[in-house]
């Protein structure tokens, strides 16, 4: 039991680190409220499983190519541009009793989804923490075990995403508009930096600089 709850918080500890994600979950919390937010993180899971299985069965080796780092580099940061524009489009409309957006959960969590698999940052994460943990896992544990012990890494994922999709929901009912709308700017902002540096890796890797 004490081995599963250490991967769980493998899986917290995975998902806490301010990045995008978390920028993008309080931007769309305190603008559309949990199920938005909520959707963002959901979306992120998916890629992560995804990065787990890459890992498990060696593919992402093949991320690493220099082209493929430069293609991921370059479109992480339109997906970070777009996502940035989308947030501060949408901070004006912060107000006291405010109609919700009609951006539809389905686009939220497809936004999410992007925002991590388009992540090189991510894939270099789970290559060099999960990938060692892994390799450390299977050498002393059936393969039963190793599943279910994946699964305790997703279960922290998941709980980090409830998490953040209830503080940052939660501020849209404490926090007055004005306070709302600089907390969404500087999420837009975060946002917007993150694809400044996105950019410049890929940058970097074209001209070799």
């Amino acid at each position: 039991m004490g081995v599963f709850v250490s991967y769980i918080l493998l899986g917290l500890s995975l998902a806490a680190p301010i990045g995008p994600i978390n920028a993008a979950q309080i931007d769309q919390g305190i603008k559309n409220g949990f199920l938005h937010s909520w959707a963002i993180g959901l979306g992120s899971i998916v890629a992560d499983l995804l990065f787990i299985l890459c890992v498990f069965f060696g593919v992402v080796h093949f991320l690493e190519i220099p082209l493929m780092k430069t293609f991921l580099w370059l479109f992480g940061a339109f997906v970070l541009f777009y996502t940035a524009f989308e947030s501060f489009k949408g901070t004006k409309e912060i107000g006291i009793g405010e109609l919700r957006s009609k951006e539809s959960l389905k686009k939220t969590f497809t936004n999410g989804f992007l925002l991590a698999i388009t992540n090189p940052l991510s894939i270099l994460f789970w290559l060099g923490i999960y990938g060692s943990i892994l390799a450390d896992t299977i050498h002393r544990y059936n393969l039963a075990q190793v599943l279910l012990y994946g699964g305790a890494v997703l279960l922290g994922l998941m709980i980090w995403d409830v998490f953040m999709a209830s503080v940052s929901s939660g501020f849209r009912k404490v926090l007055t508009p004005s306070l709302l709308r600089v907390i969404s700017t500087l999420s837009g902002l975060s946002l917007l930096g993150f694809a400044a540096y996105f950019g410049f890796q890929a940058f970097k890797l074209l001209f070799h600089f």
